[in-house]
């Protein structure tokens, strides 16, 4: 069996833990939850699709080539500037973008707001997940808080001390410094706590995720657990898929009677009669 970190085989793999699975080349996951709403496909810019509510004020961004690949925003109505921003890099896995999206999806109407609510006055609020799935909150330095995982591959940098209403104030970050390595999802100050949570839930979620080996950079490999996808194995046949199976191989109709065959051998001779007495003359 090949070891979890031999690339070498090709195929799929099960990514553990999934904050270590980088993007696989599309973001399919991150707009699943909105794909009936509006999309815009832009020829020019930066920006190549941004898909917006219905009513326009949540924009989703997707910068593809970009080290900013997500641009999410939220504003009071489509001509205000944006109340809250989070910007996601390349290398953010997006089942973890798909926490944020699929909780704006599910807030969103006509007459709903709480998706511009003000944050919590406790920041706690926002990394909840992270904290009661067990990761290490440190003591502050320079006004931010950072909470860990046990592996120390993933975590939250809380600035507590922020003033300004567009401050960048809370990173949730995965995977070892590096460009092509470390994830970032980086909130203003105004998102309310219950997205980042739902984002932050998406970073904790134990589940793991399918990557081509072909997707997965090295080192990130070499940090993960990678556990071969196994194809399914064929369903064991039931009692009554056995008696059908019968059957269906017994004859339709009753066998025909069997005829002698021709055959080159000589028959045996017939049996010898007595001829009848000649008259006398």
């Amino acid at each position: 069996m090949p070891s979890d970190h031999d690339l070498g085989t090709g195929g799929d793999v099960h990514v553990f833990p999934r904050y270590l699975a980088g993007l696989p080349g599309h973001a399919d996951p991150s707009f699943a939850p909105v794909a009936h709403w509006p999309d815009h496909h832009l020829d020019a810019g930066p920006c190549q699709l941004v898909v917006s509510s219905p009513d326009h004020r949540i924009r989703i961004g997707w910068l593809g080539d970009d080290y900013d690949t997500w641009v999410i925003n939220a504003a009071e109505d489509p001509l205000s500037p944006p109340r809250w921003r989070a910007r996601i890099n390349q290398n953010t896995p997006p089942e973890i973008v798909e926490g944020l999206t699929r909780a704006l999806a599910e807030e969103w109407d006509e007459d709903s707001d709480t998706f511009l609510a003000s944050p919590s006055p406790y920041w706690t609020d926002g990394v909840r997940p992270l904290l009661d799935a067990g990761w290490t909150r440190n003591p502050p330095r320079n006004g931010v808080v950072e909470i860990v995982s046990p592996d120390g591959l993933a975590g939250a940098s809380i600035n507590v001390v922020y003033d300004a209403p567009d401050a960048e104030t809370v990173t949730l970050w995965a995977g070892p410094p590096g460009w092509a390595t470390r994830a970032e999802a980086v909130f203003t100050a105004r998102t309310p706590s219950h997205l980042i949570a739902a984002t932050a839930a998406a970073l904790a979620d134990p589940t793991p995720v399918i990557r081509s080996t072909t997707s997965l950079h090295p080192r990130l490999a070499e940090l993960a657990q990678l556990t071969p996808v196994q194809p399914p194995r064929p369903a064991v046949p039931t009692p009554l898929d056995l008696q059908r199976a019968a059957a269906a191989r017994r004859p339709t109709s009753p066998p025909a009677r069997s005829t002698h065959r021709w055959t080159t051998s000589t028959p045996p001779p017939p049996p010898h009669t007595a001829a009848r007495p000649g008259l006398h003359r």
